[in-house]
């Protein structure tokens, strides 16, 4: 799990066990100060709303069979936790304490389906999902993607990174795929978005897909890719190799005339040691190859006989590449 989840996770228990505790019968001055004082952190703030608003929503499943069975098993299992600064030991703190593992338990269960499920990647990991629907998912290295499912609508969103959908037919429940602020919509097709320096891009592979950003839309055919821009309405739509494009879901990277500094960064993203190139003047040479994902010594030494370079500084987590005297 990366940081940034480890920290929202945090965060967020932290958050369902101030409501717990806020909702007991008895709250203290010194509770309801410390409350404040976590509160004015903005990230706090928010998740605190959110469990409010949750709680209240989930409400209405109170009569669904395994919410009250989480929250059973929940009260019938024995506190382990130490008792903080703000607790003392005595009926009302363990009635709180209790309150908080049935709200968790609750919540562990019913949170996924307000707040959708999120699958990650580290650096140089790739991960296949299978949703519940029978869509299939290939997510890339150093992404991220929450997974929200509902009766009307099969919504996915790309929060960091890139993905292959392989969408299963359904329809009457439409699947889409936000990205910033572009959304793809899709029925039984094929299609890869990235999120990448502030853009979308969206490339076709087979069926159709409508590509709607800023009350615009296009229609792409197979073998199209869109490039949308956060901060504008631009957008460039090309043709392109659909092999090479979709290349690295075979563990693979393909090069064709590629720009070294564009092959640079698609290598440097499935490794923790980075390559640097010491030559301005080589950042347009065209590249063209095959690589294994996260083989940077092969790309390094291709590069190297290619243009003539060496290594001139190297550790575990960098390669300083320049031209040879």
């Amino acid at each position: 799990m990366s940081d940034t989840a480890q920290d929202e996770k945090r965060i967020r228990d932290e958050a369902a066990g101030w409501y717990a505790r806020l909702n007991n019968t008895t709250i203290s001055t010194e509770t309801l100060r410390a409350f404040r004082d976590w509160r004015r952190d903005e990230r706090h703030a928010g998740a605190y709303a959110e469990i409010e608003a949750f709680w209240v929503r989930a409400g209405k499943l109170k009569h669904d069979e395994d919410l009250r069975q989480a929250a059973q098993d929940a009260l019938n299992r024995k506190p382990r936790l130490q008792m903080g600064p703000l607790s003392k030991p005595g009926p009302r703190s363990l009635a709180a304490l209790i309150a908080v593992f049935a709200l968790a338990a609750v919540l562990a269960i019913a949170w996924p389906l307000t707040q959708g499920r999120v699958y990650e990647t580290e650096i140089g990991e790739q991960r296949i999902v299978r949703l519940a629907d029978g869509s299939r998912v290939h997510i890339d290295t150093q992404s991220r993607i929450r997974v929200r499912y509902r009766d009307a609508t099969r919504q996915v969103t790309l929060e960091e990174g890139r993905a292959y959908f392989q969408v299963a037919k359904d329809p009457g429940r439409p699947f889409a795929v936000k990205a910033g602020g572009a959304e793809v919509r899709a029925l039984g097709t094929a299609f890869e978005v990235r999120r990448t320096n502030g853009q979308s891009i969206v490339t076709l592979a087979e069926g159709a897909v409508r590509v709607t950003h800023d009350e615009q839309s296009w229609d792409l055919t197979p073998g199209q890719q869109i490039s949308l821009k956060d901060q504008n309405t631009g957008r460039a739509i090309q043709q392109v190799d659909v092999g090479v494009a979709t290349s690295w879901t075979s563990g693979r990277l393909v090069f064709r005339a590629t720009p070294l500094s564009t092959a640079l960064s698609e290598v440097n993203r499935y490794s923790p040691t980075q390559i640097t190139l010491a030559e301005p003047t080589l950042r347009q040479a065209p590249v063209s190859g095959a690589f294994d994902t996260g083989d940077t010594e092969a790309f390094v030494a291709a590069i190297s006989d290619l243009f003539d370079l060496e290594v001139a500084a190297r550790d575990d987590q960098h390669i300083l590449l320049r031209a040879r005297p």
